[in-house]
């Protein structure tokens, strides 16, 4: 388990807090946390929450301070935005580890959206129509966008009608799991339109990718085997 060291300098006047973060042999990695504790702490009053999380009131700094070292833990401002500032009786290392752990897991939940472009031209075959589309399924799965764009050379650029007719097509194939961002809009030999993932689209998916029950064969009933006897044949020599 990673452990925390604090460490206090003095930088002029003011008294800075160090906090190293141990990961075994790794480097130690260094921050100032936002929280002010103990001697930093600069309000005439304050009011106080015990070790237990009860509200004890507003006390002055040094009755807090003295509450805080007969428990043998921190007081932290926790609240410095409010008169007085809020502070509570704790233990700061093991806060701020939970609290920088909290802040990780989020970190990890968090998913940056990306826009995704596949490329269409406008008399796209059948099976390459179907492969694009499926690997724009593939992004939407993972709660991407995706800019479908068609281009056109040369004489195509008097049938955009059917640059129209290939995003009609996916917006109509793909309606069940993702919403228009952004209608066709055509630029010069472009034509482009952004769809986003329904926000439940992982439970659409699961329940389209549900396997279908398959029918049991009936039992075949096992062919009837005719034992038949060998013949003998014998000849009378005469």
């Amino acid at each position: 388990m990673r452990n925390l060291v604090s460490a206090f300098f003095i930088s002029g006047k003011k008294e800075v807090l160090i906090i190293r973060i141990k990961r075994g042999k790794a480097k130690t990695k260094e921050v100032v946390p936002k929280e002010r504790i103990n001697n930093q702490i600069d309000a005439d009053k304050v009011r106080l929450i015990g070790s237990d999380g009860k509200q004890i009131g507003v006390v002055t700094l040094r009755e807090a301070l003295r509450r805080a070292e007969e428990a043998d833990l921190d007081l932290v401002e926790i609240s410095p935005n409010v008169e007085p500032p809020v502070c509570r009786i704790l233990d700061f290392s093991k806060y701020y580890f939970e609290k920088e752990k909290k802040a990780k897991e989020a970190r990890k939940k968090q998913h940056e959206v990306e826009v995704k472009e596949i490329k269409f031209g406008p008399n796209t075959e059948e099976h390459d129509f179907n492969f694009k589309k499926n690997n724009a399924i593939k992004f939407l799965k993972q709660h991407n966008k995706v800019k479908f764009t068609v281009r056109f050379r040369g004489r195509q650029m008097a049938h955009k009608e059917l640059g129209y007719r290939v995003l009609d097509k996916l917006k109509a194939e793909l309606g069940h799991i993702a919403d228009v961002d952004s209608e066709p809009v055509s630029d010069r030999n472009l034509l482009s339109m952004v769809v986003t993932p329904k926000k439940d689209i992982d439970r659409i998916l699961a329940k389209d990718a549900k396997p279908a029950e398959t029918a049991v064969p009936e039992t075949l009933e096992p062919a009837a085997v005719a034992e038949t006897a060998p013949e003998s044949s014998q000849e009378n020599e005469s």
